[in-house]
C-alpha cells in the first residue's frame, strides 16, 4: 500500500497510548496513568518530527519521569483521606452513669454520658454495679468500652 509506505504512523499510535492511558487513568481512584499519558501525549512531537523511536521513548520516558517527581508528592498529600471525628468521638473521656449493671459475660450494660444511652462493656471485664461512675475509654462499634471511677 503506498499510502502507508509515505504516511509516519508514530504519532497515531503515540496519541492512542496517550488516550488508553487517560482512560485507565479515568477508570482507576488511584493516580496511576497520568504521568504516562502526559509523556505520550508530548512524545507525539518528536514522532511528527520524524525523529527516531530511540529519541521518542526517551522524550516518554522523561516527560512521564520528570511529571512524577514533580507532581506525586504533592497530590500524595492532597489526596490523602482525612480521619474525621464523629459525634460519637465526643464522649471519649467523658464520665458516664451506668444505667444497668455492666456484665460483659452475659453482655449487658448501659451507661449515660452527655445527655445519650450507649450500650457499654468494661474494658477489663469487671462487673461494674447500676449507678457508678465509669469513665468512657473508647467506642468498639456502637458500644463504649469504660472503666470503673473511684
Amino acid at each position: 500500500m503506498p499510502f502507508l509506505d509515505t504516511v509516519n504512523l508514530a504519532p497515531f499510535i503515540w496519541i492512542i497510548a496517550a488516550v488508553v492511558l487517560g482512560i485507565i487513568e479515568a477508570v482507576t481512584i488511584q493516580l496511576v496513568a497520568i504521568w504516562f499519558a502526559l509523556g505520550a501525549l508530548v512524545a507525539v512531537i518528536p514522532a511528527a518530527m520524524g525523529l527516531p523511536s530511540t529519541a521518542q521513548f526517551a522524550v516518554f520516558i522523561v516527560v512521564s519521569a520528570v511529571s512524577l517527581i514533580c507532581t506525586r508528592p504533592f497530590l500524595k498529600k492532597v489526596m490523602q483521606p482525612q480521619n474525621q471525628k464523629t459525634n460519637a468521638d465526643q464522649v471519649l473521656g467523658k464520665t458516664a452513669v451506668v444505667l444497668q449493671r455492666i456484665d460483659n459475660d452475659h453482655a449487658q450494660g448501659r451507661v449515660q454520658v452527655l445527655g445519650l444511652d450507649w450500650a457499654a462493656r468494661s474494658i477489663d471485664g469487671s462487673i461494674i454495679p447500676e449507678g457508678c461512675k465509669v469513665r468512657v475509654e473508647a467506642i468498639e462499634g456502637v458500644k463504649l468500652l469504660v472503666t470503673f471511677m473511684e
